[in-house]
């Protein structure tokens, strides 16, 4: 008898949690490419201060 609550218990936490996953995943909203000056990042600190971020400055520092 124990055992089964502790498996029926298990299976409703389980279940609880999937649903709330799967109503935070549809919610979330693509992002627009470039907002808020995201695509044109202007470095302020360092040895590439002053430059827009582009891929070939991010692979170096990495």
């Amino acid at each position: 008898m124990r055992d089964t609550k502790h498996l029926e218990k298990f299976a409703k936490e389980r279940e609880q949690k999937e649903k709330e996953v799967k109503l935070f995943k549809s919610k979330k909203k693509a992002v627009e490419a470039g907002a808020n000056g995201t695509l044109e990042y202007t470095i302020k600190e360092g040895a590439n201060k002053d430059k827009i971020a582009d891929r070939k400055i991010l692979k170096k520092s990495s």
